[in-house]
C-alpha cells in the first residue's frame, strides 16, 4: 500500500496501533505498520525501560509514542507535580471520597495490601507530569510523537521537529484540527465518537472528511470505530492518509491486558460500552460495569473534573483490577468490541486487515466500473 503516511515514515501499511503493550507496539512495526507506545501510564523510569526493549525489538523498524498533554484540566496553573498534587488532595470533597468506599465496600473489593504502593500519582494526566515522559521518548530514535486532548506545547513540537520526530494530535472536531495545525503537528488524527478512551460526540464517518477538507494538505488519521480491512477501505475513501487503532490490539495474543479483562472484552457486544466522565472526569468511552453504573446513577456525584476524578479513583480502580472478578471492573474500550471475538497474534490481525482491504477496494472498483 502507498498513501502519504506510509511514505513519510518508510512503513508497508498505514496502519498506526496505539498500545500501552511494548509487545505489541514491537509486533505492529515489525509486521509492516507503526506501534505507537502510551506513555501515559508509566513513571519515567519505566517508560525508558520499555522504550529500550521496544527499540531493540522492532528490527530497526520505526515506532512511536503517545503522551496526553490536556489543554485544559484543574491545577494548570501550577508547573510543579508535588504542588499539583497537594493541591488536587485538597480540593476533592469529603462526600466523594465517602462514596467511592461505600461503593468498594458494597461489592466487597478488598483493601490493598499493606506496604503496596499507593497509585494515586498522576502519571501523564497533566502537562507538568507529561513533560518528563516527553523527554525521555525523545532520548530514543522514535518516529512519531502523538499527544492526545489539546494542542501540544509549542515548545514540545518545535523539540520534536528539531530531532527529525513526526508530531501528531488527536481531535473529536473540526475546530480542533485547525488548533493543532496552528501549532505546527504533522498529522491530524480524527477520533470518532466510537472510539476507546477519551472520544468526542461526532461518528467517525461524519468527523473524517470534515477534517480531511479543514486542514489540507496536512494528513490525517481515521480512528473510532475501525477494526477490519473494509472499515480501513472506507476510511482510505473518506481522504484518510491511514487509520489510528487501539482497541483492535487489547486481545491480541502480544497483549500484556489481565486474562480476566481480556475474557470480558471478547464476551462482549458494541453496544456494551459507554461514554463516561467516570474514569478521568473527561468523556471517555468505557466497558460498561457497575462502576460507570454507579457514576452515571443520577442520585450518586458526579464525576468531578479532570485530573481531580483520576487522583479520586486511581485506588480505587487499582483494588478492583486487582480484585479482578468483580462487577466494578470496567476498562477503555471501542465500539469495535463487538467483533473482537477471537485471539490471533499481531502479524495475523493485520495480514487480514491488509487483506480484506484490498479485495474492498477491488470489489469497489469493479462496481464502479459498472
Amino acid at each position: 500500500m502507498k498513501t502519504q503516511l506510509t511514505e513519510m515514515f518508510g512503513i508497508e501499511y498505514p496502519i498506526f496501533a496505539f498500545t500501552h503493550s511494548p509487545k505489541v507496539a514491537a509486533a505492529v512495526s515489525r509486521a509492516g505498520g507503526l506501534g505507537v507506545f502510551g506513555a501515559l501510564s508509566y513513571t519515567p523510569e519505566q517508560l525508558r525501560e520499555h522504550l529500550e526493549w521496544i527499540n531493540d525489538n522492532v528490527d530497526g523498524k520505526p515506532y512511536g509514542v503517545d503522551v496526553v498533554m490536556p489543554a485544559s484540566y484543574e491545577g494548570a496553573d501550577l508547573s510543579d507535580p508535588e504542588a499539583l498534587m497537594g493541591q488536587l488532595e485538597t480540593m476533592i470533597p469529603e462526600d466523594y471520597k465517602a462514596f467511592v468506599e461505600e461503593l468498594l465496600n458494597t461489592n466487597n473489593i478488598p483493601e490493598l495490601p499493606a506496604g503496596e504502593a499507593d497509585p494515586r500519582q498522576l502519571l501523564g494526566w497533566t502537562e507538568a507530569t507529561a513533560r518528563p515522559q516527553v523527554e525521555i521518548a525523545l532520548e530514543f530514535p522514535i518516529a512519531l510523537l502523538a499527544n492526545a486532548l489539546g494542542p501540544p506545547p509549542k515548545d514540545i513540537v518545535d523539540e520534536a521537529h528539531a530531532k527529525g520526530v513526526k508530531v501528531a494530535a488527536l481531535v473529536g472536531h473540526v475546530d480542533h484540527a485547525k488548533s493543532q495545525v496552528e501549532v505546527g503537528v504533522d498529522i491530524v488524527v480524527a477520533v470518532g465518537t466510537e472510539a476507546a478512551g477519551h472520544t468526542g460526540e461526532i461518528s467517525t464517518l461524519v468527523l473524517v472528511p470534515q477534517v480531511v477538507d479543514a486542514v489540507a494538505p496536512t494528513p490525517v488519521l481515521a480512528a473510532g470505530g475501525i477494526g477490519n480491512g473494509r472499515q480501513m477501505a472506507a476510511a482510505l475513501a473518506l481522504g484518510a492518509q491511514g487509520i489510528w487503532t487501539g482497541s483492535l490490539w487489547l486481545t491480541v495474543e502480544e497483549t500484556d491486558v489481565d486474562p480476566k479483562v481480556v475474557d470480558k472484552l471478547l464476551a462482549s457486544t458494541s453496544r456494551d460500552t459507554i461514554r463516561t466522565r467516570a474514569f478521568t472526569g473527561k468523556p471517555a468511552r468505557l466497558l460498561k460495569s457497575g462502576w460507570t453504573d454507579a457514576w452515571e446513577n443520577k442520585d450518586n456525584p458526579d464525576p468531578l473534573p479532570m485530573p481531580l476524578q483520576y487522583f479520586l479513583t486511581a485506588e480505587a480502580q487499582h483494588r478492583i483490577f486487582r480484585d479482578g472478578d468483580n462487577a466494578l471492573l470496567t476498562f477503555p474500550v471501542g465500539q469495535i468490541v463487538g467483533v473482537m471475538n477471537e485471539v490471533k497474534s499481531t502479524a495475523e490481525v493485520i495480514e487480514a486487515m491488509v487483506k480484506e482491504c484490498e479485495e474492498t477496494a477491488g470489489a469497489l472498483d469493479r462496481t464502479l466500473e459498472g
